[in-house]
């Protein structure tokens, strides 16, 4: 059956690589990765927490509100709707699931429990409890899977609380834990903050994915094996403990704790981790959830062997690549499908080699409208022109192609850009980007075939992010490339022969391009802290782009005397402000408090009427600068800002109200909290 479907889909791949060349219309990525959504009756409310096909074609869904549903004809076979069965209720938030000889096994918050229909009748009537996990009662102590290995075993991580920073209080929470069928426990590594996605590969090696937080600058995949640590501090709680594989200690930590990146601090911390692919905050996502390796073998596209991201904020999926270079992974993430209906918290292959996609944005929030969703992703058979592979060298990269470049193009030097960053590794929430700079393009060796460009750069960067940039890219036969920047993680530069360049590859004199602009939905960093606010936290210092920050006042003019009005806005869970609507009087002095409550980063942005949208775009297609600036576009629209705030800090700004009346906005600009997080500033006259 697998090879009747690689065949037809190499047939429809052929068949599919004129598609351009015929129409002359640029494909999107819907062109080529089509969204199926599944009919939901009204009267469930399925917030997915886990997903878990089975054999004969049903899938089993698990939710946040404690329900397993097994859905019969999820696929709507000719037009057909689905039906529903409740397999299971009254469970605690069930954010894992997984089918294996006819049970199903799901991550509760306090347990991991086996499920079985006995009599055949559609629900579950034995429930088994393998392994109970211990939980101070904190709202962020999540817990998910369970993924087995091939030997049957399973994994299942566990969220640190929060308590203002990430903690382990409930014991073995910020570990990966292995568990045996009959209930053994096995800690493996520790340094989770929120591991909401992981996978066992074809090779039994584990692969996680993690959320920007405390001590996490960004997110990132980390591969994780027995005794490593991961970053984060809070499952440190728990070394002391006799089955623990390591014995670092906060107090080890804290020696490190002075804003060097994780690349100089795992020089000290000899059970540090690094990752092996960093997702740049806000450039691709802001909240890596699942991840899935491509093992279709070549029914879902060109992309075999890979594995697959998604983001549950930006309602996305992304791609990764990975290679072993002096013995550890690293490897490179690019763009691959946004526009999902939900915030995208589980992945899984369907029994014909489609995506599905598991959403709930309840509480979270997300880009994508709905509270909840599933879906499924299919690919249309037509090939699209991408970056299919990124590999280091000695002296730079290797890019390998889905389809052979136009040469003339590839050798084109003013087509390429190279940017290097890194991100810091302390306590607080988060990072800027830091130490930005630009590699200097040496040369251009492009393969006879054309499907492999080797870059030869003047300085590639051990230890850091690498952005890579193609523009005015095209294949042999016209069709434009579809994403063109991807961001690649050296860890380690392998060693081996550097370039040979002929005259006619070497580049001289080339100018660095600027740092790229995106255009998309794609970002999320924060800030570097600086004066006292709330709580004796800090806030973040002003950046010298004074452009930017223009329109950020935060000492009263001394002409004022007393402000007409003081204002006070906070945020709370769900990417929302805690009020909606402001009001001042037309041309009155304003000091405005903004106070985060929240546990993620945000600013305050007021706009004239109806631009919140516009200056939110705008300030997600601010790319690298976009930590610098705070997010805030210099456009006329923008009235007035705060900078990026913390959690739990708060920045005071003053401003003079618009002597128009009207229903001027607010809005967060921080990058995709725009489309949900805005309020009204109504001025009276």
């Amino acid at each position: 059956m697998q090879s009747i479907k690689i065949f037809l889909s190499t047939l429809c791949l052929l068949s599919g690589l004129s598609v351009f060349a015929q129409t002359g219309k640029p494909l999107t990525e819907k062109d080529y990765y089509f969204l199926k959504t599944v009919a939901i009756p009204e009267d469930i409310k399925l917030e997915v927490g886990g997903l878990a096909p089975m054999a004969d074609g049903r899938l089993a869904v698990s939710t946040r509100r404690g329900q397993i549903w097994v859905i019969e004809n999820p696929y709507m076979i000719n037009g057909t709707q689905p039906h529903y069965q409740l397999y299971a209720e009254g469970l605690h938030e069930v954010l894992g699931l997984a089918y294996k000889d006819g049970s199903l096994y799901c991550t509760q918050r306090g347990e991991l429990t086996k499920m079985t229909d006995t009599d055949g009748d559609g629900r579950a009537d034995v429930f088994e409890p393998i392994y109970r996990f211990n939980i101070s009662g904190n709202y962020h102590e999540y817990a998910y899977g369970p993924v087995f290995d091939s030997n049957g075993d399973m994994y299942v991580t566990l969220n640190v609380a929060w308590v203002g920073y990430g903690d382990g209080l409930g014991k073995w929470h910020g570990w990966l834990l292995k568990i045996k069928p009959d209930g053994q426990m096995e800690p493996i590594a520790t340094g989770l903050r929120s591991p909401a996605g992981f996978w066992v590969n074809g090779k039994d090696e584990v692969f996680y994915a993690e959320n920007q937080g405390d001590w996490v600058g960004s997110g990132r995949v980390t591969h994780l094996e027995k005794g490593d640590f991961a970053g984060n501090a809070g499952g440190l709680n728990w070394t002391k403990e006799p089955e623990s594989p390591l014995r670092l200690t906060k107090a080890d930590l804290a020696k490190v704790d002075d804003g060097r990146t994780m690349y100089e601090a795992a020089k000290s911390i000899k059970e540090m981790k690094l990752p092996c692919v960093w997702f740049p905050h806000t450039l691709m996502g802001i909240s890596t959830s699942d991840i899935i390796e491509d093992n279709t073998g070549g029914a879902f596209g060109p992309f075999s062997g890979q594995y697959f991201v998604a983001d549950q904020g930006h309602s996305k999926v992304m791609r990764m690549t990975l290679e072993r270079v002096n013995g550890k992974y690293q490897g490179a993430c690019y763009p691959f499908r946004e526009g999902w209906a939900s915030g995208l918290l589980r992945l899984r292959w369907g029994t014909d080699a489609s995506m599905w996609g598991g959403m709930t944005s309840r509480g979270w929030a997300s880009t994508g409208k709905a509270e909840y969703a599933l879906q499924r992703l299919v690919w249309s058979g037509k090939m699209p022109f991408e970056m299919k592979n990124i590999s280091a060298r000695p002296d730079g990269f290797e890019i390998e192609f889905t389809l052979p470049v136009d040469k003339s193009l590839a050798k084109s030097a003013a087509n390429y850009g190279f940017t290097s960053f890194n991100y810091e590794y302390h306590h607080q929430y988060g990072s800027p980007i830091i130490n930005q700079g630009n590699c200097p393009l040496r040369g251009l060796i492009v393969s006879e075939d054309g499907l492999k460009v080797r870059v030869v750069l003047d300085s590639i960067r051990e230890g850091y992010i690498h952005e890579v940039k193609l523009k005015n890219f095209k294949a042999a036969d016209g069709t434009p490339l579809l994403h063109d920047f991807a961001y690649y993680t050296m860890n380690n530069i392998p060693v081996g022969e550097k370039a040979s360049l002929s005259a006619d590859q070497k580049i001289v004199a080339v100018t660095a391009p600027a740092p790229m602009q995106h255009d998309h939905m794609d970002m999320k960093t924060p800030v570097v802290p600086a004066a006292k606010g709330k709580k004796g936290k800090k806030v973040p210092k002003a950046t010298s782009t004074a452009a930017a920050l223009s329109k950020n006042l935060n000492e009263q003019p001394a002409s004022w005397g007393q402000p007409d009005q003081v204002l006070s806005l906070g945020t709370k869970p769900g990417l929302k402000f805690d009020l909606d609507l402001l009001t001042v009087k037309a041309g009155s002095k304003v000091k405005l408090v903004f106070n985060n409550n929240d546990d993620m980063q945000h600013n305050l942005v007021v706009t004239v009427p109806g631009m919140a949208n516009k200056v939110g775009e705008k300030g997600m297609g601010l790319g690298l600068k976009g930590p610098e600036l705070h997010y805030v576009p210099n456009l006329a629209e923008v009235l007035a800002n705060t900078k990026i705030l913390e959690p739990g800090t708060t920045e005071t700004i003053y401003f003079v109200a618009p002597s128009k009346p009207g229903d001027y906005q607010f809005v967060c600009t921080y990058p995709g909290h725009y489309l949900v997080m805005q309020g009204i500033l109504r001025v009276l006259p």
